[in-house]
């Protein structure tokens, strides 16, 4: 049976739920069996219907509250695949360094039109670690320490999928030197990630081999499945930005989850969730699972 997943502060007070119980039924989607994730933050609404139909007539409610509508079966995925930067960690990781290099609202504004898709990512990442030529490696340590930091439920998400098995990929068009560093923090399996040239200490503005660019995301995220034995109604693919809308869009065509986490407006047309008022738990709701049942982090 299709499920609709309300996820909100708090659902209790809202009078939400009989709206949407009205909004499904009017679309032809009738509800049938209505249960609490977590009483009063998560809550499911199974209904008789079409999932397009049902995402319509809830899609007025997503102002104040994340909500999903998919199949009930395969509800837990055995794949996460994720972008890092402003998903798994709450910055872009060129926008801190480019400040330690005294030009970050210079490359801040590149990054920005590169993810809404206004630019060629490929381009705009070489342009913008071109400008970087000369910084000494050391910042990035120092980054790392100072700035990098989880978003808030990104542990708790890799973490408790770990727990019931599910393969963890950690796909960025940042940087090795970061992505290797949050991956073993968050416990994500595998990374890809793009690799800065460095000599002498210094960052040369030049990358090293391919670019981990939109593409590629997706190339990742069909081959981990292939390697894994797993169909893509069995994934959830997760990012924000216009690179990642390759990825997303897979996961969603092949009935898996294609979520944009605060995605930007291209992204959020690809995605079959968006999570907007909630942090990266609501993918452990999408999944119909309770705080009862998340690993600590």
């Amino acid at each position: 049976m299709p499920i609709a997943t309300l996820i909100a502060a708090d659902l209790t007070e809202s009078g939400v739920i009989s709206e949407a119980c009205d909004r499904l039924a009017q679309a032809g989607c009738i509800p049938a069996e209505i249960e609490w994730i977590d009483t009063g933050k998560a809550l499911d609404i199974g209904f008789t219907g079409d999932i397009a139909s049902a995402r319509r007539a809830l899609s007025p409610l997503e102002a104040d509250f994340d909500i999903i509508c998919q199949s009930g079966l395969h509800r837990r995925k055995m794949l996460l695949v994720s972008d890092m930067d402003s998903t798994m960690i709450t910055v872009e990781c060129i926008d801190e360094l480019a400040d330690y290099a005294g030009i970050k609202v210079e490359i801040a504004a590149i990054t920005e039109r590169a993810m809404a898709g206004e630019l060629d990512f490929a381009e705009a990442l070489t342009a913008r670690v071109a400008l970087l030529a000369g910084l000494d490696e050391k910042i990035i340590a120092r980054c790392l320490e100072e700035r990098v930091r989880p978003m808030p439920g990104a542990g708790t998400l890799v973490k408790t999928m770990a727990n019931w098995g599910a393969h963890r990929v950690l796909v960025s068009g940042g940087f090795t030197r970061f992505a290797d560093e949050v991956a073993h923090n968050l416990g994500f399996a595998e990374v890809h990630a793009n690799i800065l040239e460095i000599v002498d200490g210094n960052l040369t503005g030049a990358l090293i081999g391919s670019i981990v660019d939109a593409a590629t995301k997706r190339a990742v995220l069909e081959a981990a499945a292939a390697r894994q034995g797993i169909l893509m109604e069995g994934a959830l693919a997760v990012g924000d930005g216009a690179n990642d809308l390759p990825m997303i869009a897979a996961a969603v065509t092949g009935g898996g989850i294609g979520a944009g986490f605060r995605p930007r407006p291209v992204l959020a047309t690809a995605s079959n969730f968006g999570i907007r008022h909630n942090d990266l738990t609501a993918l452990l709701y999408a999944q119909g699972v309770g705080r009862g049942d998340w690993a600590d982090f």
